[in-house]
């Protein structure tokens, strides 16, 4: 089997375990910016907990240009419980500032121009380009990098290079929600620690698993 014809397997095996998959995080569709920062903020801290901490945010600072004037002590005090509270603050009051002046206002919708804000890099900046704009993204977060390392469709833990090669192997089409799939699969079955295989819908298609039972 070849990796495409392997992520190809995944995919539709996937699909039919999350039919409705979607990112966990809360953000308003007509505030897309709240997403951007809801991403941020969940750099080393958990979805549930940074859906929490947002509501609190977006009712004391409830436009882009309330968050682009807000003191950044006012917003650690708000984020603190999300972990790295101080970068997290510093970077969501910067982008929103440079969102406002150099952007008018609007998400840019291209990797490459989202990645010029403060504090984001090439994960948060391909979920806004798939969630938001739809366009065809791979979002390399931990579960991604996790669970395409053990079935062989990527090679190392560096999340630009997995991208690059979940790319070439995943249609354009699907991979928004393949990625987005993976993080429930990875939070209930694929675990970091102690992987469910034996009760896994991949292990008849995947190497660590027939590797470890040989």
């Amino acid at each position: 089997m070849t990796n495409q014809e392997r992520a190809l397997a995944a995919i539709q095996k996937l699909k039919e375990l999350y039919p409705d998959a979607e990112c966990s995080l809360d953000y308003i569709p007509e505030k897309p910016y709240e997403l951007l920062i809801s991403v941020r903020l969940a750099a080393q801290c958990t979805d549930a907990r940074v859906n929490l901490v947002t509501p609190v945010l977006f009712k004391k600072f409830p436009t882009l240009d309330s968050l682009a004037n807000a003191k950044v002590e006012d917003v650690e005090e708000i984020v603190k419980p999300c972990g790295l509270y101080k970068t997290k603050a510093k970077d969501i009051v910067a982008a929103c500032k440079m969102l406002r002046d150099e952007y008018n206002g609007i998400l840019p919708d291209t990797v490459e121009e989202l990645t010029k804000l403060p504090g984001i890099g090439r994960k948060t900046a391909n979920l806004i380009v798939g969630d938001i704009y739809g366009k065809p993204a791979v979002v390399c977060d931990t579960h991604c990098i996790r669970i395409t390392n053990r079935l062989g469709l990527s090679e190392t833990k560096d999340p630009v290079k997995v991208e690059k090669q979940l790319r070439k192997i995943l249609p354009p089409e699907e991979s928004n929600m393949f990625c987005h799939r993976l993080v429930h699969f990875g939070r209930a079955v694929c675990k970091a620690r102690k992987p469910d295989c034996q009760n896994c819908i991949l292990s008849e298609i995947c190497p660590s698993f027939q590797a470890a039972g040989s």
